[in-house]
């Protein structure tokens, strides 16, 4: 069985306080919870101080390009199906850079889960606004304020019926850590959603402020039911739903695609002389 020692990486970088520290704790402890080998993981990043974490984690790790977290989490885990692969992003980075692979990774649901560090602003790029910041908050390159409404990652993913909708929050790591599991363990898509605070650029969404509104979805909830779920992704004020809010069955995109149906391609031998004979083929 694996420990928590045995995921231990590099020494973090992250400004002292940062909500990033719980995230990474916490990931650590699910995957051992859940009795998963360091080797069996994959973690996947773009840029940004979420895009950091794979260096703070000891398993196989892949730190790419800004935005671009879901094209590569989602190509490995069509070429070898028995990895856990996992994405992380930012808020910027991922809801941002990365919106359009967004919507289609729920689109086309991929085995993979993606736990985004909402801080609701650019952490590393000192602390401009993202699409989640709220509106009229000042910012570095905002003096006049945020003139958009912020976006709203839950609410699309569930109107794209996204196989499995959650939101979490840094500040409360026993329950984000079952959702963590929730998420790793489902077997489609998984969008995890985690309130994080960034203590040295969003003085609002506080650590404080969080706990103020934050309230987790009692067992009386029902994620299945769609519409109740959209309904709920839509609170926000005083009052902020956490847990899952939607979960549905839908075929995984690797079960789909013809060319990895009897073996991944980790698995299937390469010829170069088939590879000519396939492309002259068509060309």
């Amino acid at each position: 069985m694996p420990t928590f020692e045995d995921y231990e990486g590099q020494v973090p970088a992250w400004c002292p306080g940062c909500g990033n520290f719980q995230i990474l704790s916490t990931i650590k402890h699910a995957l051992v919870e859940l009795g998963i080998e360091p080797w069996q993981v994959l973690v996947v990043s773009g840029i940004g101080q979420a895009g950091k974490l794979p260096h703070y984690i000891k398993c196989h790790t892949f730190n790419g390009l800004h935005g671009r977290t879901l094209p590569v989490a989602t190509a490995a885990k069509l070429a070898n199906h028995s990895l856990h692969v996992i994405a992380v992003a930012g808020d910027g980075d991922c809801y941002g850079e990365g919106g359009n692979h967004f919507l289609h990774a729920i689109r086309r649901n991929p085995n993979i889960s993606l736990f985004v560090h909402n801080n609701q602003v650019y952490g590393l790029t000192k602390g401009q606004a993202s699409p989640t910041t709220a509106e009229g908050t000042y910012t570095t390159i905002q003096p006049y304020g945020v003139l958009q409404e912020p976006m709203n990652p839950l609410a699309i993913a569930i109107s794209q019926n996204c196989s499995f909708v959650a939101r979490g929050f840094a500040g409360d790591q026993e329950f984000l850590k079952e959702l963590m599991k929730a998420a790793i363990t489902h077997r489609g898509f998984a969008l995890l959603d985690i309130l994080q605070p960034c203590v040295t650029f969003n003085k609002i969404n506080t650590f404080k402020w969080y706990r103020d509104r934050i309230y987790r979805l009692g067992d009386d909830y029902d994620p299945s039911d769609r519409i109740k779920a959209f309904e709920k992704a839509l609170e926000w004020g005083d009052k902020i739903p956490n847990g899952i809010f939607y979960k549905c069955k839908r075929d995984v995109f690797e079960d789909r695609v013809p060319a990895i149906q009897e073996k991944p391609l980790v698995r299937q031998k390469f010829s170069l002389e088939e590879a000519k004979r396939e492309i002259e083929r068509f060309y």
